[in-house]
């Protein structure tokens, strides 16, 4: 395992992050030559539309040698659309590549990028790339770096001649020359014995110096900044050696099998693709594997590995490794598949979409072929949360913005051939109850049925999510019958009275009772959204808004135009800082009123502002400033046709 490196490249859309892929390649002697992203021909944007658009849409992994290292690479989308798949790959590695432009410096989606990467506690290589490019100003962005992202950065080359065509870099931590006092003091703090021997003046080597290097690194606690030109090929045999030398192996064990299935995909020939990233165990070819998240079991068919987009047949992933599988028609991307339990450590925080939109065929004769289409693009991305409402025949999916809705367009043409056409899309506000209720439900007819519930319901803290407990005994309720309920809760809060997903939320089962004749098995699943919704009718509900917090840099000029700006948004902010001729704000806003802000701000700063956000919670905000919307389907509140529907009469 030490000579594995399991790795994904980071940046903000258009930093170079493809292009550093190609040279990586390229370098390491596992391709002739060169893809260029802007011609459609790089390695790792393989789909029609990232070749047309120059963009990497999904996260591609290759693997390829370097001398006795196999580094398993993941080339993640930039673009903050197709945030999702960049936020699964974080778990499928031990050690990151961040790069940042020398031109334009940190960028919003880089400061989120390095928030995720923080919270993973993953070790990062920060790359300095388009040091040749005009405007190129490394200081500028290293201060940049040690402000916005991290103070813990170590720097381990000069650049020379930057800004120019001439542009090239010096290694400074090398056991050729002696390392300069700077840098040995930022090694030595890392390490109790170093630092002892550094106050007393004495002689630290090289290699003590590598190993605390290398230890603080795999601890997340110093992170190096190099430099390079991935267009000019240079730096990139530095940023490989520095992957080998600094990055960790993984540290598997040879407990019972756990994987997670980070990336899914639909190939013509091999059909549903799955990459996987093993933690422990062995997968072997032709094994019954559980898939934990879906709750099935299914036969491993083939496994590969992907070397320069070639297939290389291989019989079994050992732990710590990286791979691709068929035969798991059931899975979907962030699945677990091996132990039927997992530890608190590989529970996952999935993205949450803040917006939702309806989604038709041009030709209505399409709508069965779009609906296949979604699902399967649902097993690649589950964040889309593909929606049929049979009674109206819509169907309604999540989505990341604009642009993520002209790539599904473009996709659904090329990959399905299917014309689609998608509405404005809409803010996804949530409701919650406004007091503490209760709600009733006795379903005893018609005949055969008997399922009676009261509920206690009670607004819970927000970002509390669903509490439920049970007061009821199982002479009254037996136990197979209040796991229904529990189980069935999920879809009776999909819609509230509002309309929307009810959250936050304490429901406590405090009477009821089955029958030994008339009861049924899933009478209870049945009745539950009934007793459910009778008790938001009666508590009444309050709308929640998705809110983001912000964070705005722009000349302090600009000050007033900007506070005006947010407080018509409904913001709240703090106190403004001014540092160099520049202001920079903080604080919260709607996800409503903010969505096309940025565009905004570019405008009155001359793109010199920039804002970067990210989700804070779901907050309270009045009946005017929010949407209600209509329900979808038969509402459990029209108990009759509600009934008719759950039992398949109508």
């Amino acid at each position: 395992m030490n000579t594995i490196r399991n790795i994904a490249l980071f940046a903000h859309v258009d930093a170079g992050k493809t292009t550093v892929t190609e040279n990586l390649l390229f370098s390491s002697g596992n391709i002739r030559n060169k893809g260029n992203v802007d011609k459609g021909t790089s390695q790792t944007d393989f789909l029609a539309i990232e070749k047309e658009k120059g963009i990497s849409i999904r996260a591609a992994c290759v693997s390829f040698k370097k001398n006795n290292f196999t580094i398993n690479l993941i080339d993640t989308p930039g673009h903050i659309d197709f945030s999702s798949e960049t936020g699964r790959t974080l778990h499928a590695i031990d050690g990151a590549v961040l790069i940042i432009s020398a031109v334009e410096g940190v960028q919003s989606h880089t400061e989120t990028l390095w928030q995720q990467l923080q919270k993973q506690n993953i070790p990062t290589i920060i790359f300095i790339n388009k040091i040749d490019r005009a405007g190129a100003d490394t200081e500028q962005v290293i201060d940049e770096i040690n402000k916005v992202l991290t103070k813990n950065t170590i720097v381990l080359q000069n650049t020379e001649n930057e800004a120019n065509d001439n542009a090239n870099i010096k290694n400074i931590f090398t056991d050729i020359e002696p390392v300069n006092e700077e840098l040995v003091e930022i090694i030595a703090e890392q390490d109790e014995k170093l630092l002892e021997k550094f106050f007393d003046e004495e002689i630290i080597s090289f290699s003590d110096l590598k190993k605390v290097l290398t230890q603080s690194v795999h601890q997340a606690k110093l992170f190096p900044i190099i430099f390079g030109s991935a267009k000019n090929e240079i730096g990139t045999q530095e940023l490989l050696g520095a992957i080998t030398d600094y990055l960790p192996s993984p540290r598997p064990d040879n407990k019972e099998t756990k994987a997670y299935i980070y990336k899914v995909e639909h190939d013509k020939s091999l059909g549903k693709v799955c990459h996987i990233r093993v933690f422990s165990g062995t997968i072997n070819k032709r094994e019954l594997i559980y898939n934990a998240t879906q709750q099935t079991e299914e036969k491993i068919a083939q496994i590969k590995k992907v070397y320069t987009q070639k297939y290389i047949d291989i019989e079994k992933i050992d732990a710590g490794d990286i791979a691709i599988v068929t035969g798991l028609s059931k899975a979907k991307a962030g699945d677990f598949i091996g132990s039927k339990s997992f530890d608190e450590k590989y529970n996952l925080v999935h993205e949450i979409s803040l917006l939702t939109v309806k989604v038709s065929a041009k030709n209505s004769a399409d709508a069965p072929k779009l609906l296949k289409a979604f699902q399967e693009l649902e097993d690649e991305d589950p964040n889309l949360n593909v929606q049929w409402i049979n009674e109206l025949r819509e169907l309604h999916i999540n989505t990341k913005g604009k642009i993520h809705l002209e790539i599904l367009e473009e996709l659904l043409k090329n990959r399905f051939d299917i014309d689609a056409v998608f509405d404005e899309p809409a803010i996804i506000y949530k409701e919650t109850p406004a007091k503490p209720g209760e709600g009733y439900v006795r379903y005893w007819m018609p005949k055969p049925c008997w399922a009676i519930m009261r509920f206690k319901i009670e607004p819970a803290e927000r970002g509390a999510g669903v509490i439920f407990k049970s007061e009821v005994s199982f002479d009254k309720i037996k136990q197979r019958y209040q796991n229904q309920i529990e189980q069935a809760l999920p879809d009776a809060l999909k819609q509230g009275i509002k309309g929307w997903e009810v959250t936050d939320i304490k429901i406590t089962l405090i009477d009821g009772e089955d029958h030994e004749i008339h009861t049924h098995p899933h009478d209870f699943t049945i009745a539950t959204p009934m007793g459910i919704m009778d008790g938001l009718k009666n508590c009444d509900t309050v709308l929640l808004e998705p809110v983001l917090s912000f964070r705005i840099t722009a000349p302090e000029k600009l000050l007033g135009v900007i506070a005006s700006d947010l407080t018509k948004m409904r913001a709240s902010f703090g106190n403004p800082v001014f540092e160099n001729g520049k202001v920079e704000l903080r604080g919260k806003v709607p996800a409503a009123t903010s969505m096309e802000y940025p565009i905004r701000l570019a405008s009155i700063s001359g793109g010199k502002g920039k804002i970067t956000t990210k989700f804070d919670s779901y907050q309270e905000c009045a009946l005017e400033d929010g949407k209600i919307t209509e329900y979808r389907g038969i509402s459990p509140l029209d108990t009759a046709k509600y009934i008719l529907h759950a039992r398949n009469a109508l």
